[in-house]
């Protein structure tokens, strides 16, 4: 039985995307996504509240 402590890190071969900062940037990618679709759903929010309010 393999623990989390006993497997061995992701080596970064030199290639392109490899590796633990390949790892970091796609949480980092995720992060900015989500933080950017959470500002998009506001301000449709918004525009439906200021269209739903005009006379």
């Amino acid at each position: 039985m393999t623990t989390a402590e006993s497997r061995p890190e992701p080596e970064d071969d030199g290639s392109e995307g490899g590796g633990r900062r390949a790892n970091r940037g796609v949480w980092i990618r995720a992060f900015i996504y989500v933080i950017g679709f959470h500002i998009f759903a506001g301000f449709v929010m918004l525009m439906f509240y200021v269209g739903s309010h005009r006379h």
